[in-house]
């Protein structure tokens, strides 16, 4: 696969292809919702740490197991990761899937290839119990890498029930020459 060509969501590497495919009715992606594994008090004890802890989960060298339990911990039943593509033709399209489709789609790419990603700066509107943050992400092999191979941003809506954070959805899209993120997006910073 020729990666660099390819438009790199929140873990790009793995989705890139399956966004250009055609986009098919949620009912029909999605099996029933399931309990998700007790999450680390931790991990969703603040908006900070609950997108903190997407990325980290993601986020790791060649060779190295991601925990998927913990990823799907995160994650209120029902869900929905929705990366944006494009087919060959240009049409865009987007592909809707569960934390655990995610992953299982993810996991042998992140493996063998090794994928860090990182939030470079977020802006995050509230309210009651919901919270939505546009959190921007730059994407590197490796965390030496100088610059990031891929940025976007990935629009993360939240519901705290009380007592933790939940991840009800991320929706993404990646940065390409026609679609620049915009400065209150980055902090001012540029490529």
């Amino acid at each position: 696969m020729n990666v660099p060509a390819l438009r790199r969501p929140l873990v790009a590497v793995a989705l890139s292809t399956m966004a250009l495919a055609p986009a098919v009715p949620a009912a029909a992606q999605q099996p029933q919702p399931r309990t998700p594994p007790a999450a680390r008090a931790g991990d969703v004890a603040s908006i900070d740490a609950i997108i903190a802890a997407v990325y980290d989960v993601i986020s790791g060298p060649a060779g190295q197991k991601r925990d998927w339990q913990r990823f799907e911990s995160l994650f209120v039943p029902g869900a929905r990761l929705i990366p944006t593509g494009a087919r060959p033709d240009g049409t865009a399209v987007v592909r809707v899937l569960g934390p655990s489709e995610y992953a299982a789609s993810a996991d042998s790419i992140l493996t063998a290839r090794g994928f860090f990603e990182r939030e470079s700066h977020r802006v995050t509107e509230s309210y009651g119990r919901i919270a939505h943050a546009f959190s921007t992400y730059e994407s590197r092999w490796t965390p030496e890498d100088e610059k990031p191979f891929q940025r976007g941003i990935n629009s993360f809506q939240l519901f705290n029930d009380g007592r933790r954070w939940w991840v009800v959805s991320i929706y993404w899209d990646a940065e390409r020459p026609d679609a620049p993120i915009p400065a209150k997006y980055t902090g001012g910073s540029s490529r």
